[in-house]
């Protein structure tokens, strides 16, 4: 039997929708479960964070990428790689520090908003999309690269693009093994 080209693209279209009308729900949830702002967001950091200390091993099996050498690498591989394959967006990557170690993902178009049209008046300090920051985080630490990663922009507050923050927070010297 032999299967039409469009199908696999037609079910991972299902797969994103289901993924993103889920999330939506579970963000839902969680302000009702939660009076702060401040507490959804740690929640979906740390639920982030757990998915991708997990979500590595997939990557680095199916996207059989090379070890970057340094931060501009990596941000990169996060953008051109990580979310194409799984978001199915190409974030730009911009170098906001003159060391080296702080980037900018800038997305035109952010997947898991879809279907939100805006936040509620009393949610102004939710970060809807938190789950990437902790899923960023969790997935450096894995390999070995301690980061700090915050929403710096985001469209659902009424900017013009969405920007996660990327802070490499150890000196690229210091990820060297040294022998004793």
């Amino acid at each position: 039997m032999s299967r039409s080209p469009g199908r696999k693209q037609e079910n991972h279209k299902i797969s994103r929708e289901l993924f993103v009308l889920t999330y939506g729900a579970l963000v839902a949830q969680l302000c009702k479960d939660y009076e702060k702002d401040e507490d959804v967001n740690a929640c979906l950091d740390r639920m982030g964070h757990s998915i991708g200390t997990r979500l590595i091993d997939d990557f680095l099996a199916r996207s059989a990428v090379k070890k970057c050498r340094s931060y501009s690498e990596t941000a990169d591989m996060i953008a051109q790689v990580a979310f194409k394959m799984y978001l199915g967006v190409t974030p730009s990557v911009s170098c906001s520090s003159a060391t080296g170690n702080e980037f900018s993902l800038i997305l035109d178009k952010n997947p898991l908003v879809d279907f939100v049209e805006e936040l509620p008046a009393e949610r102004a300090s939710l970060c809807y999309c938190n789950l990437l920051c902790g899923v960023i985080r969790g997935a450096l630490e894995m390999v070995h690269l301690a980061a700090e990663v915050t929403f710096l922009q985001d469209r659902l507050k009424g900017d013009a693009v969405t920007e996660i923050g990327i802070t490499f927070l150890r000196k690229p010297e210091d990820r060297k093994h040294r022998r004793n």
